[in-house]
């Protein structure tokens, strides 16, 4: 029996985690804004333990990391899954936007890992899932912003997988592609207030393409929460989880194009190195 601290969990990726670990035995310390949710959601359960978490507040995520240690004993697995998209070119998003995706994609994973930390360490044994994105492996118009949110969680998680291993900690960032949840909704999107027409064939396009793909996204969301709980219990874990054939067509697409960026300017890459005759 593994013990699930998990964030945004009244919905999403998140919710259905939850469900497929207490399904399988877990307990769960789901938290979200409005732990109501979660009952609402989830439904009473003896493993269930549902906890208010605004992730921006520091001290409200350790005093959670300290009461789930103290109901269930310990924190097994992490999984920062709170976090919403900002829609707009990188121009049009305000400065109070930008903060505020900060606050929550990047900010508020690094105030939740730090207040479960202790104790995975105390331990030296612990999974932490971070949940990136598609994006976070490729910027695209129109989630330039969010992309660089999702890019900030792959290199912490990057890092925190070489600080974290020998004390028997594993960290992968997990990338979904586009699943069939409600992130396209206004709950979880948000949409720069500002619009420059300039932009209309890029990021104003992919407004309007969002809207038609809200909820035919082609990734399931019940396969995604089903390969998180048994990835859990890999051994070995990787650094990163791609997931959706569309992020696997991404990261192909981009390792052809560095590829190609490297055969055509290594010269001038290596030019800059010291050289004896310098």
């Amino acid at each position: 029996m593994k013990t699930w601290f998990i964030t945004g969990a009244s919905r999403g990726f998140g919710a259905r985690t939850a469900a497929v670990a207490l399904a399988q035995g877990d307990n769960v310390v789901a938290t979200a804004r409005d732990p109501s949710a979660v009952l609402e959601r989830l439904g009473e359960h003896p493993r269930l333990l549902p906890l208010a978490l605004d992730v921006t507040d520091e001290a409200q995520a350790r005093r959670a990391a300290a009461a789930a240690v103290a109901n269930f004993g310990a924190i097994d697995v992490l999984l920062n899954n709170a976090g919403f998209g900002l829609l707009g070119a990188v121009e049009e998003a305000s400065a109070e936007e930008v903060k505020r995706v900060y606050r929550t994609n990047v900010f508020g994973l690094l105030n939740v890992t730090r207040a479960a930390l202790p104790y995975m360490r105390a331990r030296r044994v612990g999974r932490i899932l971070n949940i990136s994105s598609i994006g976070g492996y490729r910027g695209a118009a129109g989630f330039g912003v969010y992309a660089s949110t999702k890019f900030a969680v792959e290199g912490l998680s990057e890092a925190l997988h070489v600080e974290l291993a020998p004390l028997g900690i594993h960290v992968t960032a997990i990338e979904p592609g586009y699943f069939r949840t409600d992130f396209l909704d206004s709950t979880s999107l948000a949409i720069s207030a500002a619009r420059i027409d300039d932009y209309s064939g890029s990021a104003g396009a992919v407004r309007t393409r969002a809207v038609d793909l809200n909820h035919a996204q082609q990734g399931d969301p019940d396969k995604l929460a089903r390969v998180l709980v048994a990835f859990a219990d890999a051994p070995d874990p990787p650094v990163r989880l791609p997931l959706g054939s569309d992020t696997v067509a991404a990261i192909e697409a981009k390792h052809a194009l560095d590829a190609a960026i490297l055969a055509a300017w290594r010269d001038v890459s290596v030019s800059t190195d010291f050289t004896p005759e310098d």
